[in-house]
């Protein structure tokens, strides 16, 4: 189609253009109202944080993962056109802060996934070599998917991975089929995003009916929030992380139960829904 053609280059252009300004450092609900009660997920988490740039993976984690005393859940990443790791530091950054293994792929055009399944292969390997810091510090029971864009549709994919326990893309392009998706899904829009327009990211989650699926969609955000300084982005995808690798309850309030958190932030969302499966 001939919008595809013309979104393609102008998505890589503007995340391009973007990056190098924005890219710097880094159960059961309670009784009361989820906003009253909640932690701040956007504020920065307990855990240093360190890079190691491969060939194939990006890896952003806890700087004393060798140490601790836990296994760490894991997120792979997927990027938007023509974008790399970088783009989106702080993010990824945050997410390891708040102690998980975030494995980004490090290609353009991620929307088949390969680089995101390997992310996952790499640390498997990883936690059971005893040489490296990541053994017996992986935590491969609980993994995530999410991306931007391109990288959204991607985390999409990569959901019909059956080692994949939930998905968080964050303004998915169209080529994907979330029919294959098992996990729960989080899927999040821009008010003002004029390249993936929130009504193509409500058809994935009008398809998503065989999933707990929510529909969040960010008061005032464009298709470039999201990269440097994540902005409003960062508290909503590490809470639904939190919720869903780690067991977060405070976290799992923002988005299930009668008081959801998002569902009545109405300053920071402009829509959110939630299909039969998620309402609960």
């Amino acid at each position: 189609m001939l919008w595809r053609r013309l979104l393609v280059p102008l998505t890589s252009t503007l995340l391009l253009l973007t990056a190098s300004a924005g890219a710097g450092a880094a159960g059961s609900p309670t009784s009361a109202p989820a906003e009253a009660t909640a932690p701040d997920y956007g504020a920065p988490g307990p855990y240093a944080t360190a890079v190691e740039v491969g060939v194939v993976t990006t890896l952003y984690y806890p700087r004393d993962i060798a140490t601790s005393d836990r296994r760490h859940p894991v997120i792979v990443w997927g990027n938007g056109t023509f974008a790399f790791p970088v783009v989106y530091r702080d993010l990824l950054l945050h997410w390891a802060g708040q102690g998980f293994i975030v494995a980004a792929a490090n290609t353009p055009q991620s929307n088949l996934g390969i680089s995101m399944r390997a992310g996952i292969d790499m640390l498997t390997r990883r936690d059971a070599d005893p040489g490296s810091v990541f053994h017996d510090r992986v935590d491969l029971e609980h993994i995530g998917a999410s991306g931007h864009s391109q990288g959204g549709a991607a985390a999409i994919v990569v959901g019909a991975d059956p080692r994949i326990d939930t998905i968080l893309p964050i303004q998915p392009g169209p080529l994907a089929d979330i029919d294959d998706v098992h996990g729960p899904a989080l899927l999040l829009a821009g008010q003002k995003d004029s390249i993936v327009f929130p009504f193509l990211v409500k058809a994935f989650y009008d398809d998503a009916d065989h999933i707990p699926a929510v529909y969040g969609e960010l008061r005032g955000a464009d298709h470039f929030t999201v990269v440097g300084d994540p902005g409003p982005f960062a508290a909503p995808t590490t809470a639904w992380f939190k919720a869903q690798l780690m067991g977060d309850q405070a976290a799992r309030a923002q988005f299930f139960g009668p008081d959801c958190g998002i569902c009545t932030d109405s300053a920071t969302w402009s829509d959110v829904r939630r299909n039969g499966l998620a309402d609960r």
